[in-house]
């Protein structure tokens, strides 16, 4: 979808469609502009599509956060109870938990950044497993 309908030239709030659908990736703006916007179907995809993508994500950080406490675990008992190779091993298992605490963000900061481009450009992009059911909630895509 290159161009919106001629009926859906503006939303509710009185900003170009591509607009609002770009900024709804900030998280609170995307759940702001699904209450809001009840005409374009367009933003209200972006919109929930942003909003299940956050959700997604803080569920992924809980995750991460609950692996890197049995990481930090696991590497204290194998340290005290081998001695060199088990400090060597906590050390492996340290360095691999910080690389995932600064990957992970990253993917999660690029997610929202390609959203927000495919919406300024009027995109009707998905996001794997939760772009479906993000069209489903919105009432359908544009």
């Amino acid at each position: 979808m290159q161009n919106p309908p001629p009926d859906q030239q503006t939303t509710s709030v009185g900003l170009a469609p591509n607009v609002a659908a770009a900024l709804s990736y900030i998280w609170i703006v995307g759940l702001i502009f699904f209450f809001i916007e009840k005409g374009n179907k367009f933003v209200r995809f972006h919109a929930m599509q942003s909003v299940l993508y956050g959700v997604l994500w803080t569920v992924v950080m809980i995750a991460l956060f609950i692996v890197s406490i049995i990481i930090g675990i696991v590497g204290g008992v194998a340290a005290s109870a081998a001695g060199d190779a088990g400090g060597l091993l906590g050390m492996l298992l340290s360095l691999i938990s910080l690389v995932i605490w600064l990957v992970v963000p990253l993917l999660y900061l690029a997610g929202l950044i390609l959203g927000a481009i495919k919406g300024f450009q009027n995109s009707l992009f998905k996001f794997p497993i939760i772009g479906n059911m993000a069209e489903k909630i919105a009432g359908g895509a544009a």
